[in-house]
């Protein structure tokens, strides 16, 4: 179904639908999390300029309230239970990363608030089966395994070796390992596979890799590792022949950081806005872009996109539930029983949260992609049928 709007009459009571957001704003995932922060943010504007969100006829304004997780689990949790007991939030929108997600997510099951995850990517996340969160994008071993075989068969024979670096935490762990599944699903030769500390001096690393020279060099990590790592290879004369990476590739704070360097690398994405996707109240996926660039001046990616999004899932969920704000946790309960019957099409694409399994309330829907990074600009690039450009192979000025 798609989401629609029909003229209705605007609460006059003081009733709003009070929405915490417990991100990283502060350390050393600020980037990611101030993007989540700007796609839920730029949904609530726009729901509130309709009124809010209608529930039997009436909109209820929606109100956001923050909680800033420091880029640390503990912090995380303290700053949800903040939400729910001081500002009586009905509702979470989830952290941006995994291991502060996997934090909160026993505090929204003790109070029984639903939370909705526009960021979390581990699949440990969804294996603990939780009852009241819910994670927009598929789970990274979803993602990376299949990317890297679209990417290995997209080369052909121009490619035969690769290796896989990683950081030694919960998503980051887990995409190197995805990424090394799919090395040996694609026949692909492994050179080698090496986690690290997350504040590893990735010198030795790299000069490791100038040293065998695979024709694929793939890292799992976040935006701030990305950097690093385009960085020291900079510094030791190192250029790969391809070069993928996961999250953090697509946002403009990697782009602005790596400047041309950032040029021919490789990413792994769920949305952008050439898809042919949309719902009512953002419109097209290029709608939604062209909007979030207007707000905040630069394009989004798929998890601000996904950030969005849980909005949309959340104004859907509770024109079914059909009762008005403020929920009690016996209505707060039923919510989260409605979310995970949701059943939409939107400008991010495809929403339905899995009822079993090992990806238990994932959105395992949308299809990723392969993009890649032409002159500052996110380019789909494999599997053909979603392609907007060719591949560049090699990198302009490869070792």
């Amino acid at each position: 179904m798609t989401l629609g709007f029909p003229a209705l009459n605007v609460s006059a009571q003081e009733a709003k639908i009070r929405c915490g957001v417990v991100t990283s704003l502060s350390g050393a995932n600020r980037f990611g999390g101030n993007l989540t922060r700007r796609g839920y943010d730029l949904w609530a504007e726009e729901i509130n300029k309709l009124g809010g969100i209608e529930i039997a006829g009436t909109r209820y304004p929606v109100e956001m309230f923050y909680g800033d997780a420091q880029s640390q689990p503990a912090s995380g949790a303290d700053a949800a239970e903040r939400l729910i007991i001081q500002d009586e939030v009905d509702v979470l929108f989830g952290p941006y990363t995994s291991g502060v997600t996997l934090a909160v997510q026993p505090i929204s099951q003790k109070y029984r608030v639903p939370m909705i995850s526009g960021s979390a990517e581990s699949p440990n996340v969804w294996l603990a089966k939780p009852a009241f969160n819910f994670g927009m994008i598929p789970a990274v071993d979803l993602t990376t395994d299949k990317s890297m075989v679209v990417l290995a068969d997209t080369l052909g024979d121009r490619a035969k070796t690769a290796s896989v670096i990683g950081v030694d935490e919960p998503f980051s762990k887990e995409t190197a390992e995805g990424f090394r599944k799919g090395v040996e699903e694609s026949g692909l030769d492994l050179l080698s596979y090496e986690l690290f500390p997350a504040e590893s001096d990735l010198s030795a690393i790299v000069s490791k890799l100038k040293s065998t020279n695979p024709d694929i060099v793939a890292v799992g990590g976040h935006e701030s590792v990305f950097i690093n790592f385009v960085n020291t290879a900079k510094a030791l004369n190192y250029k790969p022949k391809a070069l993928i990476m996961h999250y953090g590739v697509t946002s403009a704070a990697f782009i602005n950081e790596t400047g041309s360097e950032s040029n021919g690398i490789l990413g792994v994405s769920v949305w952008t806005a050439g898809l042919p996707y949309k719902d009512d109240l953002f419109g097209t996926a290029s709608d939604y872009s062209d909007l979030s660039f207007s707000r905040w001046g630069t394009r989004p990616d798929y998890t601000e996109a996904a950030c969005s999004a849980s909005g949309l899932v959340l104004q859907d969920a509770a024109r079914r539930l059909g009762k008005a704000p403020p929920w009690n946790q016996d209505t707060r309960a039923q919510l989260a029983k409605a979310i995970e019957d949701t059943d939409i099409e939107t400008f991010y694409g495809p929403v339905g949260f899995a009822k079993e399994g090992s990806h238990y309330h994932n959105n395992t829907k949308p299809v990723p992609v392969v993009i890649q990074i032409k002159n500052g600009d996110v380019v789909p690039v494999a599997p053909e049928n979603a392609s907007k450009g060719e591949l560049t192979y090699p990198i302009p000025g490869a070792s």
